[in-house]
């Protein structure tokens, strides 16, 4: 799983890169083309619940899903065997 923001819905309020605790989001610099700067995926990588969400079957985070008042974050489905970056914390 990969998180996605649907830029045709985002009003660019900014309310994911607050809440984020993986710091995942960081706030846009360009303005799309309804003229809002929407916040981009900086590391998506650090975001456990798009990798581990397949293992457990279950939400493990998804406060930026939750929070979107517009829900344009969502989860689509990785590619089978599509290279992807993962990062542990300790």
């Amino acid at each position: 799983m990969k998180l996605v923001i649907d830029e045709s819905r985002c009003k660019g309020c900014n309310l994911c890169v607050l809440v984020c605790p993986y710091g995942i989001f960081r706030e846009g610099t360009e303005l799309n083309s309804r003229g809002i700067v929407a916040p981009v995926l900086d590391r998506p990588e650090r975001c456990a619940n798009c990798r581990l969400q397949a293992l457990y079957g279950r939400m493990l985070c998804g406060v930026c899903h939750m929070i979107c008042p517009d829900q344009a974050i969502s989860w689509v489905e990785e590619k089978p065997f599509e290279p992807h970056k993962v990062e542990v914390e300790f």
